[in-house]
């Protein structure tokens, strides 16, 4: 007779009284067959994983891994009636994700994860851990996402980390999972937690080459947080004491950030001390940022840009966003149509709009 447990994820989060958002199931004493014959449908082809007729919800078969060859992909699944709940559960990174829940709502926990959870310990369940490199960034996470409610990892975990940072195995992470966890990362409260993970197992200098924690991005990371829940720009934030801006694109192209990231990236990197000394400008200098960050065409950059730079400011009050604003406002008041309308025509266009700009600016200021 074959029993359903709800797992995982899905089970921390409930005992921690946090949202639960998705919902993993563990079918133990079925064969795929069986599934199938009550209307779920087979989903990837590696393992059997069946998604619920009703519910559209992922039940997994029971199964246990060996290690076939390097990084996260290289296992060999085996599944069958015979696999029990404790050895799909041995499988799993922390104890605090391998506990189980029957239909009745009592707790098995086989590997001490409910010990864990009450003491905020983020502990690798077994030896077979150190097989999937991609459980680095994970735990990174989890220490991030975790941070404000006090969890830390434990000592021997983060021994096995460097262990497998030592062995060469974050060389086997793709670009794609690398930035799926950072992205995941940079959504959490403390993003910086994330970071300083990686740093302390060493694999930072593997993953992130270009990045320097020093304590001032440390801090900028963490104020981000409290101004925008833009990823783009924390993800600037991150990026604004890389040194140059091929060394910004370099990354970003390393871990194949999307477009929109690496264009913030480089905006705060290039210019964020330029608003922070905004009003030691000049009026061709102010004119000249609003050019570079295309102002013009997006009005919201910006703000994102304030917004940055805003991070790395330790003063509560920020002067230079309003001295910014009203400098951008003053600008608007140059009206392209009425130059048209002059008679200039072409290039003229564009040289006549800047001088006239500059004029209203020095005006201003």
């Amino acid at each position: 007779m074959s029993k359903i447990y709800l797992v995982g994820g899905s089970v921390r989060d409930r005992l921690l009284q946090l949202p639960v958002v998705d919902h993993d199931w563990v079918v133990v004493g079925a064969t795929p067959d069986e599934l199938i014959s009550l209307g779920y449908q087979q989903v990837g082809k590696d393992f059997p994983v069946f998604l619920h007729p009703v519910t559209n919800e992922e039940y997994a078969l029971a199964r246990t891994e060996r290690k076939s060859g390097k990084g996260y992909t290289g296992f060999i699944c085996d599944f069958g009636k015979e696999i029990t709940l404790e050895q799909d559960l041995i499988r799993r990174d922390l104890t605090i994700n391998a506990m189980a829940m029957d239909d009745k709502g009592n707790i098995i926990d086989p590997y001490h994860g409910l010990d864990d959870l009450n003491h905020k310990i983020l502990r690798h369940v077994s030896l077979a851990f150190r097989e999937d490199p991609l459980r680095i960034l994970r735990i990174a996470r989890f220490a991030a996402r975790y941070h404000q409610l006090g969890f830390v990892i434990a000592k021997e975990t983060m021994s096995l980390m460097q262990q497998m940072v030592v062995a060469g195995e974050v060389s086997y992470l793709t670009s794609e999972r690398i930035w799926k966890e950072t992205e995941k990362a940079l959504s959490t409260q403390n993003p910086q937690i994330y970071f300083q993970v990686l740093e302390q197992c060493g694999a930072l200098t593997y993953l992130f080459p270009e990045l320097s924690l020093t304590a001032n991005i440390i801090a900028a990371l963490k104020r981000s947080v409290l101004l925008t829940d833009d990823l783009t720009i924390r993800f600037g934030v991150l990026c604004g004491e890389i040194l140059t801006q091929t060394a910004v694109e370099s990354l970003c192209r390393k871990i194949k950030t999307p477009n929109h990231f690496s264009k913030m990236a480089v905006m705060v990197q290039q210019h964020h001390k330029q608003v922070e000394n905004v009003k030691q400008l000049t009026a061709q200098q102010i004119l000249d940022l609003f050019n570079k960050i295309d102002v013009w065409r997006n009005p919201q950059h910006l703000k994102q840009l304030i917004i940055a730079s805003r991070a790395f400011a330790e003063s509560e009050t920020y002067l230079q966003a309003q001295y910014l604003e009203e400098a951008y406002k003053i600008t608007q008041t140059v009206n392209v149509q009425d130059i048209i309308a002059k008679g200039f025509t072409g290039k003229l266009i564009q040289i006549e709009l800047q001088k006239q700009r500059i004029e209203v600016l020095l005006n201003w200021i």
